[in-house]
């Protein structure tokens, strides 16, 4: 007789933190259940150290924060993602585990996550009121998706060279030295 299989059930947050801190492997948390990360080519490294570099001075300059890919974004009270690049200018929350009200996102698109990245974060990220940009690098095609903030909603803006407008920072983005990190 075959065994019944497990139910699983969503975590708490509380729980997930906990297991998240005991794991040698980073989770997201999606409506409740953890889910593995995969893990980053290095080309991914190499746009998210470039993104890091680029954005570091003229944040710290307006007194925002940058965090790369190790800090959680909690979206929801059962959803923390790991962008790849979140820019917060507010003051700190209270919890020192994540962020909750980034002006900036950006996510550097790999074949493991494109669909993720495409649909479920933007749906999310789209969500927080704070936010002014969503940006969706491509180290292939090097090319930049932007939705940007517009009134009430967002408005989709692609790039494929020149300056990207950073809102929030009041700067832009040079996409090709941004691109030359790739070599």
């Amino acid at each position: 007789m075959a065994e019944p299989a497990e139910v699983q059930r969503p975590l708490t947050l509380e729980a997930y933190l906990e297991e998240e801190a005991q794991s040698p492997v980073r989770h997201e948390l999606v409506r409740g259940f953890p889910r593995a990360m995969a893990g980053a080519s290095r080309r991914h490294n190499l746009l998210v150290v470039a993104l890091v570099a680029a954005l570091f001075p003229r944040a710290r300059e307006k007194g925002c924060r940058v965090h790369a890919e190790t800090f959680k974004l909690k979206v929801a009270p059962d959803t923390v993602y790991y962008p790849d690049v979140m820019v917060v200018c507010g003051p700190p929350g209270e919890n020192p585990f994540w962020e909750e009200r980034p002006c900036l996102v950006l996510e550097v698109l790999s074949p493991s996550t494109e669909a993720q990245d495409r649909w479920e974060k933007m749906r999310a990220y789209l969500g927080l009121e704070t936010l002014q940009a969503y940006l969706l690098l491509d180290p292939e095609r090097k090319g930049l998706e932007g939705y940007f903030r517009e009134g009430k909603g967002f408005s989709l803006r692609r790039y494929t060279g020149g300056r990207v407008p950073l809102p929030c920072l009041d700067t832009s983005l040079d996409l090709e030295a941004l691109y030359s990190a790739l070599g």
